[in-house]
């Protein structure tokens, strides 16, 4: 079993249990629904990276310091940024000679509890291997892992620093990515209105938003894949976008045909502070995702046998975008990141 930090994350959100208070024209499973979407109680931590607040410093550190770029001009905050959903807000992350990498980049948010492999095309088998490719890439950070360890070496406050985080003064690569992996875990979305709601506030969220979160649930099955508090099933679908050597899993799995344009399933939280949409960016609007999912976007042996087309009216459509909405904080981050530095104290 993981190592979990043994402080309760519902109360770092400021959240209590679910009321049901079902309103009038309510499904009669939101209740049941409702008590899918309660907080977690822990922020996970694996065994062989378990949390300590020296580690974590290092890695909040680290993680806005262009030192582990060749040029240092770029650092993990280049393409995540707090106030942009931990995102970069573009199509396709940027390369450093700012053309267009291959994919968006992906949140970090409630990164703790992505299970499996990792990124859109799930080429990482952990969030510790996640650091490596993008610093030592040539048109990304382009920094070879041995010139920046030398770097961190040479550097006094680092060596302390490291030292401190793991009661020894070398520094090595899976350090590097303890660190930096135990500060991302800490990122964590805040209360929403969403959440208020399933605490038990009934004036949280308006109606059409509770009729979108019953179709989200219900005749819609959103729930299906964007499953939990955290909104994500963990897993690879095909739902209708993609084409051509624009592939997903299939990438890894070349013999299914499946998943040869399944990507990972994203998390919901903090979605409207998150344009545009899909592992390419080729959505601008939470209304064009809604139309893609009304339409059931390409037709293919390979799509989801879940995905169909939806055929919403233009009620339900307003009422599932209002749900949407509720999901995201009413500000975005502190670019200090203030709030995730030592959001879960040891234990």
């Amino acid at each position: 079993m993981a190592w979990k930090v043994g402080a309760a994350i519902a109360g770092l959100l400021g959240l209590v249990g679910v009321t049901a208070g079902l309103g009038g024209g309510a499904d009669p499973r939101r209740a049941s629904w409702r008590e899918t979407y309660r907080p977690p109680a822990e922020i996970p931590f694996p065994d062989e990276n378990p949390y300590s607040a020296a580690k974590a410093d290092l890695g909040r550190r680290l993680f806005f310091d262009p030192i582990l770029s060749g040029d240092g001009t770029r650092s993990c905050s280049t393409c995540h940024l707090p106030d942009l959903g931990w995102g970069d807000g573009r199509a396709r992350a940027a390369t450093r000679m700012q053309g267009d990498m291959d994919l968006r980049t992906p949140t970090l948010i409630n990164i703790a509890w992505q299970d499996g492999p990792m990124g859109w095309d799930g080429k990482f088998k952990t969030l510790e291997s996640v650091a490596a490719m993008p610093m030592i890439s040539p048109s990304n950070m382009n920094l070879p892992m041995a010139d920046a360890l030398a770097r961190l070496s040479a550097d006094s406050s680092y060596a302390a620093a490291f030292a401190t985080a793991f009661n020894d003064p070398a520094i090595t690569r899976d350090r590097l990515e303890a660190a930096l992996a135990t500060f991302e875990r800490l990122i964590v979305t805040g209360t929403s209105p969403f959440d208020r709601w399933i605490a038990g506030d009934e004036a949280a969220i308006a109606e059409p938003a509770k009729r979108g979160f019953d179709l989200f649930n219900g005749r819609a099955d959103c729930a299906g894949c964007h499953s939990g508090w955290s909104f994500t099933d963990n897993s690879f679908h095909d739902i209708g976008v993609g084409t051509g050597n624009d592939i997903g899993r299939g990438r890894f799995k070349p013999t299914s045909v499946a998943l040869r344009y399944a990507f990972k399933t994203p998390t919901l939280r903090e979605i409207g502070h998150r344009a545009p949409y899909m592992h390419d960016g080729s959505l601008a609007t939470l209304e064009a995702v809604i139309d893609l999912y009304d339409r059931g976007g390409i037709d293919r042996p390979s799509r989801s046998r879940a995905i169909k087309p939806l055929h919403l009216s233009a009620t339900e459509r307003a009422d599932l975008l209002a749900f949407l909405k509720t999901l995201s904080t009413e500000a975005a981050p502190d670019l200090t990141t203030a709030s995730f530095t030592t959001a879960a104290p040891a234990p």
